[in-house]
């Protein structure tokens, strides 16, 4: 079956703009008495049906920027845009509309609710977004992650890398515009793992989605079409076409360079 997203859902925005676009982007926390800057003027522009990992050292930003790129937080100054649409300064209610309709997340707890079946989690984005639950849909989705006959199970039924499973397709069932992943493999197997990794690729090749994944793990950053790194709030360094050891080695280089920054503030 051939399940794409439906293109007039973006009003065509799709031809001239990128699915998520990032200009000028800075968050800043007050922790005690000092600024903790956790992005600093962050510009990026992602294309509609692109798979795009973000790694960096831990504190590099990586939560903070999946945080504002999909509208959980908003940005102290700067522009955030999904499709187009500047959604920085929505009011909480828009937001929320808003990622309920045209945004997918994935996490690395599974959060799905226990006292509902699969098929009943895979349906939750469309039941809390107000629409007609496609149950046809979500049974074609469940299928496309290998749990066909599994939907009148409970989560607790199934196997950390199943749960994922429904995740992921309920992440797809309202066909957003963009899928965010924090972490999806973290909880999970090498295999099980990999499996994973394989169903986001493919929502991208034969979906067409767009997908956004924060990971620490080079092999999971492979399976991207680009792999960005952040460093202090920064975007230093981006790799086109990435495999595994490439990706480790750009990792042990950005750790390095960022640790000898602090050990010679500390000096």
């Amino acid at each position: 079956m051939a399940l794409r997203r439906e293109r007039p859902r973006t009003d065509g925005r799709e031809a001239a703009h990128p699915a998520i676009e990032l200009r000028a982007v800075r968050r800043s926390y007050a922790r005690g008495g000092s600024a903790v800057h956790a992005l600093r003027g962050v510009d990026l522009a992602l294309p509609y049906g692109s798979f795009t990992a973000v790694m960096g050292p831990s504190g590099s930003g990586k939560s903070t920027f999946l945080q504002c790129a999909a509208g959980l937080d908003k940005p102290t100054s700067g522009e955030v845009l999904l499709g187009g649409e500047e959604i920085s300064r929505l009011s909480e209610n828009r937001l929320t509309q808003l990622r309920r309709s045209r945004i997918g997340f994935v996490f690395q707890s599974f959060n799905l609710l226990p006292s509902l079946s699969v098929q009943q989690n895979v349906l939750l984005p469309q039941r809390l977004a107000g629409e007609r639950q496609d149950r046809r849909l979500a049974k074609e989705l469940l299928a496309r992650v290998g749990l066909g006959e599994h939907g009148n199970r409970r989560p607790g039924q199934l196997s950390g890398g199943q749960q994922q499973r429904v995740a992921i397709a309920r992440a797809l069932i309202t066909q957003p515009e963009v899928l965010f992943a924090d972490e999806p493999t973290g909880a999970l197997d090498t295999r099980t793992a990999q499996e994973v990794l394989g169903l986001l690729r493919q929502a991208v090749d034969s979906m067409g989605a767009t997908v956004v994944m924060v990971t620490h793990d080079p092999v999971a950053a492979s399976h991207a079409d680009r792999v960005l790194f952040l460093a202090e709030g920064e975007l230093v360094d981006e790799l086109a076409d990435p495999d595994p050891r490439t990706v480790a080695e750009r990792m042990v280089t950005l750790t390095t360079a960022v640790n000898g920054r602090y050990a010679g503030a500390a000096a």
